[in-house]
């Protein structure tokens, strides 16, 4: 009878986690938190980002993790849904579970070194949790967007009560180098889904293109990028 309870309340739990959702937009809101409009925005915004640099960013917002771990849960959606170039490894998944106050950036393999653990905790502390705590969603995930975005261009730098003392002072060098890499790759040709791909062309600023009617994107599509557990957490 003992027994028969353990498997009844194992399978009872295994339920309870959320399903891992196949991923169709680059940005996907299972709360009903956000406009057709503010999706459109996010989603042309990202695709646009994609298009210009392979890099895929992607946003999930889900209700709760049901008790899940959310580092295994965000580890779980980004390989399932391959994010990224399997060449490359060029992911990152933003993760936000509304009900239980959490969130996290999960970071591919190839963007650990120009989007550090350092750098992904910054961005939650000191970007989007603020707005979270003024239930400002949007404007929080605009922001945050926007900061990883700046990140993955090198632009974006951790605030300086980051607790990672000895690798802030190498942080910006690594940053330098894999800019002068990706431009000296880039400029020998590679090819993207769009053509040849021109770094750091049309992305400058904070500014959020996009429909307000109807999406003017195709959907999105993972390309076999690998995941290790790179990233931060966090709640608010």
């Amino acid at each position: 009878m003992k027994f028969i309870f353990i498997i009844f309340l194992f399978t009872a739990v295994a339920f309870a986690q959320p399903q891992v959702p196949t991923l169709t937009k680059w940005a996907t809101d299972l709360t009903g938190t956000f406009s057709e409009q503010q999706l459109n925005t996010l989603n042309s915004r990202l695709s646009t980002f994609e298009d210009t640099t392979s890099n895929q960013v992607l946003l999930l917002m889900i209700s709760s993790l049901n008790g899940a771990v959310i580092e295994e849960y965000a580890y779980d959606v980004a390989t399932k849904n391959k994010i990224g170039s399997k060449k490359f490894d060029n992911g990152a998944l933003l993760l936000i579970a509304k009900a239980d106050k959490k969130l996290r950036i999960e970071v591919g393999y190839g963007l650990e070194g120009i989007l550090p653990d350092a750098l992904s905790s910054s961005i939650i502390r000191n970007v989007i949790v603020p707005h979270f705590k003024r239930d400002e969603y949007y404007s929080g995930v605009s922001a945050g967007i926007d900061a990883i975005i700046s990140a993955v261009k090198g632009e974006y730098k951790a605030d300086p009560d980051t607790n990672d003392e000895d690798g802030d002072s190498i942080i910006p060098v690594i940053i330098f180098i894999l800019f002068i890499i990706f431009i000296t790759f880039v400029k020998g040709g590679r090819r993207g889904r769009g053509g040849f791909i021109s770094y750091g062309s049309g992305l400058g600023g904070s500014s959020w293109g996009g429909s307000s009617g109807g999406s003017s994107f195709g959907g999105f599509s993972g390309g076999g990028g690998s995941f290790g557990g790179g990233g931060a957490s966090g709640s608010w």
